[in-house]
């Protein structure tokens, strides 16, 4: 599964990952492959990212939005910080 994790004035991360956990407005929630396509808005919480070599990844976002469609995620996110 693919991911572009970009926000207002720089791309973060693109590659290839396992999974990616959000903090929507309702919970957190995980995405995985073979998800089914949703959008969904993201609240205040951390974004974590389990990449396909092992490695993972962490941030704090103030909001944001998910999209995700055949295996492919679209994060866009506001307020980053490492």
């Amino acid at each position: 599964m693919n991911i572009a994790v970009l926000s207002p004035d720089k791309e973060i991360f693109n590659g290839e990952i396992t999974s990616v956990k959000v903090p929507g407005l309702g919970g957190q929630f995980e995405i995985l492959k073979g998800h089914a396509a949703i959008v969904s808005s993201l609240g205040e919480g951390t974004v974590r990212i389990l990449k396909k070599d092992g490695d993972k990844m962490s941030f704090t976002i103030e909001k944001g939005f998910i999209e995700v469609l055949n295996n492919e995620v679209s994060l866009l996110v506001q307020g980053l910080q490492d």
